[in-house]
């Protein structure tokens, strides 16, 4: 018998480990799921997925489904083994109740049941349940069908067998408990779709299939979109470089196992300025790097410096190359498989296993080498762009310092423009960018002088997915928002780091036109952000305002609407108001179209304003989504922008 067929053959009740309760999971549940925000709700669909793929990497799934139902309740199936229903000899109970209800509970925990697992805190399903009103838990499996439900974790009934079946497999559905998600229920179509498309490209060969029963096409059907990858992270690689111009016919692929650790990862060179390396471990996104990534770069390095001196490509060269010239222009995902992977960093999502750099540094050094030698052409190419990178980081060096040394000279430092709040603690104050200087007169006006910073930008800042860094730093919106905020480029650790040791502000607000030149802006803003502050957005500090369309007037009465359906709704209430006079309405096409008094009750005054939060939820989504809004095709971002300029009620 077969490693694969005995690994099959004993996957039983047994095999279901529990190691603790699960009382504590609605008491706390930010411990569990991160928080009970946006992010937490759509925490719940991964989880589920997650179990799902971890059935996959063991070789017996191939297709989930996620379905949107209306109401927001969700639906997980999969076509994998289907979780055991016999009695766990432990425990004395079914081991799907046990997975259902114990947390801790599962096969993964077993290493003969799942070689590498996604969620290996095994709180999963069990904090699903536990988050959720409702649970229907349905199981094909050994040519039947089980059940049970559950009403916020706690069993309706013991398992029971409701028919026979000659498929297997698992299918739950879940409707979040509103206790619990006391922000929103309503699950973001896109932000569910671009993980399934990142899960898809990180296990090439599994069809993910996500439906949106909220939403009908004109031809009765509903919205649905099947994502399914044979080519891996090649494919994954040309996706978020699928607006840029790359250097290379197609990227580099590299898959092997390496010192006992599967190694996989894509890599290829573009014309744009800045690195882009998206890492993984077993499908979970360690965006705060760790020691895959840092074999990777020491390979990729090491392995390009060597051939570059052999064949005397920098032998004109007079600067230093660093590390860092060779990665300008760089996109890559980087995803290995470890066993028993250990995490650190303050978010826990930094990869700590030592033994696995040597891993992705044999694995790069090997393969590049052959390639480099293979491709002549194509390796000139690559020197040539980081002989480049290493010319036009000097002079971005020089632009740096030009910046930071301006606040140094120039007494407090702070552009002119800049309207400040008399108090001095970050916690406390907060930032306005402003549109135009005549939007920002008003703002000063209309805000609270002590915590409210006003800064006035003029136009459309410069586009910094298309320039060079030295072109960035020289910019005088850019400097006059480097200088207001307080940060600057470079730490002890990392030259190349954003510096918070002097930030002014925790909430820096970008506002703008409530039209699509104003999105346009808010767009290019965000992008400087994300490239170049993105510590910013990471520590939760950037924020979006959101102005009203129209103000609904009759007589003395008047109400302010942020869009088509809330103006048709105010006129419907006023007409009824008893009164003779007409209504009234007003369309702001500027923030410059209101007073002050106006501005601070809809869009400064933080117990009425409504303010969207910057986050990162997939770096990857964030860095193609970036890169398709600032490249040279105009229809993709109009589009996009139309479509996603929809703020959501935070402070209030």
């Amino acid at each position: 018998m077969s490693e694969e067929q005995d690994l099959k053959s004993n996957y039983s009740a047994d095999n279901i480990q529990v190691l603790e309760g699960l009382e504590a999971v609605r008491k706390r549940p930010s411990m569990y799921i991160g928080d009970t925000g946006v992010k937490g709700l759509h925490h719940l669909v991964y989880e589920v997925v997650d179990n799902s793929i971890d059935e996959a990497l063991a070789g017996y799934c191939t297709d989930i489904l996620v379905t949107i139902h209306e109401g927001n309740s969700i639906t997980v199936e999969d076509n994998g083994r289907g979780i055991p229903t016999g009695i766990n000899t432990k425990e004395g109970k079914s081991a799907l109740e046990i997975v259902m209800t114990v947390l801790h509970a599962g096969g993964k925990f077993d290493k003969d049941t799942y070689k590498v697992s996604g969620g290996l805190h095994g709180v999963g399903v069990s904090c699903v349940n536990a988050l959720s009103t409702h649970v229907k838990t349905v199981v094909h499996r050994e040519g039947k069908i089980f059940t049970q439900e559950y009403e916020r974790g706690k069993p309706l009934f013991d398992v029971k067998e409701i028919g026979t079946s000659d498929r297997t497999g698992t299918i739950q559905t879940f409707q979040p408990d509103a206790e619990i998600f006391t922000q929103t229920l309503e699950y973001k179509y896109d932000t569910l779709a671009g993980r399934l498309r990142e899960l898809a490209f990180l296990n090439k060969g599994i069809k993910l299939t996500l439906t949106d029963e909220r939403e009908k096409l004109d031809d009765g059907t509903f919205l649905s979109e099947t994502f399914h990858s044979e080519g891996g992270l090649k494919e994954f690689v040309a996706f978020l470089d699928g607006t840029r111009t790359s250097l290379l016919v197609e990227p580099i692929y590299i898959e092997g196992i390496k010192n006992g650790v599967p190694v996989e990862l894509a890599f290829q060179y573009n014309d744009s300025y800045s690195e882009n390396v998206h890492s993984y471990v077993n499908n979970i996104n360690t965006h705060e790097g760790g020691t895959h990534i840092a074999g990777f770069r020491r390979g990729l390095t090491r392995t390009l410096k060597n051939y570059a001196d052999k064949e005397g490509l920098l032998k004109n060269v007079k600067m230093e190359i660093t590390g860092d010239d060779f990665r300008e222009g760089l996109t890559a995902v980087v995803s290995v498989k470890v066993a028993e992977p250990q995490f650190e960093g303050q978010t826990k999502t930094k990869l700590g296993n030592s033994e696995v750099m040597g891993s992705v540094d044999v694995a790069v050094g090997e393969a590049l080498g052959n390639y480099l030698e293979e491709n002549p052409k194509e390796a000139k190419l690559i020197i040539n762009k980081v002989i480049l990178a290493a010319t036009a980081r000097a002079a971005a060096r020089k632009a740096r310092e030009m910046v930071q040394r301006k606040s140094v000279m120039g007494g407090s430092g702070l552009p002119g423009k800049l309207a400040d709040c008399s108090d001095s603690d970050p916690e406390r104050c907060e930032i306005y960018l402003v549109e135009g200087d005549s939007a920002g007169g008003t703002a000063k006006q209309g805000r609270d002088r002590n915590i409210q910073a006003i800064l006035p930008l003029k136009g459309k800042i410069l586009n910094v997915e298309k320039a060079m860094e030295h072109k960035i730093y020289e910019n005088d919106e850019i400097k006059n928002m480097f200088t207001a905020i307080g940060v600057s480029i470079g730490t002890p650790e990392d030259d190349k780091a954003l510096n918070l040791t002097k930030l002014r502000y925790h909430k820096i607000v970008i506002m703008t036109d409530a039209d699509i030149d104003g999105s346009h802006i808010t767009t290019l803003i965000l992008t400087f952000f994300y490239r170049y502050m993105r510590a910013l957005i990471e520590a939760g500090y950037v924020y979006i305002a959101s102005p009203p369309l129209y103000q609904v007037k009759k007589g003395k009465d008047f109400e302010y609407c942020w869009n088509d359906t809330q103006r048709d709704a105010a006129v419907q209430r006023l007409k009824g108001a008893g009164k003779e006079e007409s209504v009234h309405i007003q369309r702001y096409k500027g923030l410059g179209e209101m007073n002050a008094e106006q501005l601070w009750d809809t869009t400064l005054n933080p117990a009425t304003r409504t303010l969207l939060q910057a986050t990162i939820e997939s770096a990857a989504e964030c860095d193609h989504t970036f890169s398709m809004l600032m490249g040279d095709e105009v229809a993709p971002r109009r589009e996009f922008i139309e479509r996603n300029a929809k703020y959501a009620k935070i402070d209030a």
